[in-house]
């Protein structure tokens, strides 16, 4: 099997015509589409999207996703318009990353960066260009002042002025308005009761909004690919203690930092998926949507109250799963034996005491690959995610113990596999110890996913 996965190349750049391609696309996407119709997303960009004239291909694509039923909030920053507007009228005041005082000039020079931003937004929108995915399309784009702020006030003995944070989000308002079809546009401006304006950072509006949204996904776009694995490649999915433990080490660039703080807490506060995707990538928002591992990198809440390392304890629950896929032939018997042996190598889900999940990881360094074998979900609990939960634990595990394939051997669940970017090998594919044990009688098939 060749390590070489297909490039991703721009849609500007693919075949005009690919009908087998288009085909097995058109199919691979369609569960995504029926999941995702009528959920919310909250998407936000800074200045520098719009700075970097890729406005345009990003409201085409969000238009798409709303006439595919995604109920939308955009969010806005204008950092380095605002910037600009301080410089033309000879201020030496410029905004950075952090909060920062925001005098009445500085509040001004807000003002008219997000009204100009909002104009080019609300015009791209009504666009309607043929042959796009705008095409006769009428896509309603509402702002308004559905955020109420607060002054963040003195804070260390510096008077922050025009400064402020969110107090309060107008859910039923948002709600009404995205339920009938328009999406929302956010300014990082926010009102008080008394009618003053104070200068929000994007970030915090955004995440503000997905929390109590309760959002299904918060897109930050941004100059970032998106966290970096030690190999260069994108880490497609980290877990939220993952990502902490990342952003405490402090090795990540400021930019990556900065948004995978905010992807964070949004999922610590009840966001079921935020994601860090770069402009830079023409149809990056559709590719993490609608691919399995997407370009970016997601952030998710492993349950981790409910998947812990297995025990001796376990060794009778893990064989009371195991016992009927062996009966069936799914699975090679396994004495008790050697479960009991094999035991660190097992991880299991495990809730209100019953544990109903299994997965075992072997580890061979010498090819930097490892085996996951015994993925086990009870009947009663499949069909709600219990597997993908214990896939991409095993993944992240596989990936800590600096393994680049992880492999599997079955005879019966490889469509479950392949739809998650796993790739049909042979035994020569296999580690050297694996090739040696490969039992040719039952004639697993082997798949092989590139970590």
């Amino acid at each position: 099997m060749s390590d070489q996965e297909p490039e991703t190349v721009s849609a500007q750049e693919a075949p005009e015509f690919a009908a087998a391609q288009f085909v097995r696309w058109f199919r691979d996407v369609a569960p995504y589409v029926h999941a995702f119709r009528g959920k919310t997303f909250v998407i936000a960009f800074g200045g520098e999207l719009v700075q970097a004239g890729a406005l345009n291909a990003l409201v085409q694509d969000l238009s798409l996703l709303s006439a595919l039923g995604v109920r939308m909030i955009l969010v806005h920053g204008s950092r380095p318009q605002v910037n600009e507007q301080l410089r033309l009228k000879g201020f030496t005041q410029q905004f950075d990353r952090g909060m920062a005082p925001t005098d009445p000039a500085a509040l001004e020079c807000a003002k008219e960066a997000a009204g100009e931003i909002r104009l080019d937004i609300e015009a791209a929108f009504s666009q309607g260009l043929p042959n796009t995915p705008m095409s006769h399309s009428h896509i309603r784009v509402i702002s308004g002042n559905f955020v109420t702020a607060r002054p963040t006030g003195v804070v260390d003995g510096v008077d922050y002025q025009h400064t402020g944070q969110v107090r309060k989000i107008d859910v039923d308002a948002l709600k009404f308005a995205i339920e009938r079809g328009s999406i929302v546009l956010l300014s990082p401006l926010g009102f008080s009761p008394t009618g003053d304006a104070f200068n929000l950072a994007m970030e915090d509006l955004a995440t503000s909004v997905a929390v109590a949204l309760r959002a299904e996904k918060l897109i930050f776009l941004s100059s970032s690919p998106g966290v970096l694995s030690p190999d260069g490649s994108v880490d497609t999915e980290l877990a939220r203690v993952d990502a902490d433990a990342l952003l405490q080490q402090g090795d990540l660039d400021e930019d990556t930092a900065f948004y995978l703080r905010h992807a964070s807490l949004s999922v610590k506060r009840g966001v079921a998926r935020a994601h860090l995707v770069p402009y830079a990538l023409d149809g990056s928002v559709l590719l993490e949507i609608f691919t399995h591992d997407g370009v970016g990198t997601m952030v998710v809440e492993d349950t981790l109250d409910d998947l812990r390392p297995a025990t001796l304890d376990d060794v009778g629950a893990i064989l009371s799963l195991i016992e009927p896929l062996e009966a069936d032939g799914t699975l090679v018997p396994r004495p008790r034996s050697v479960i009991e042996r094999e035991v660190e190598h097992f991880t299991v889900l495990e809730h209100d005491g019953v544990i109903y999940g299994c997965a075992a990881l072997h580890p061979y360094p010498e090819e930097h690959m490892a085996e996951m074998a015994c993925l086990i979900v009870h009947p009663e609990w499949q069909g709600t995610g219990e597997g993908e939960i214990l896939l991409r634990h095993m993944e992240s595990r596989a990936r800590a113990m600096g393994a680049r394939r992880l492999f599997v051997l079955t005879t019966r669940t490889s469509h479950w596999f392949i739809k998650r970017g796993f790739v049909q090998g042979g035994i020569a594919d296999l580690p050297r110890g694996k090739q040696n044990n490969y039992n040719r009688s039952r004639n697993s098939l082997i798949f092989i996913k590139k970590l």
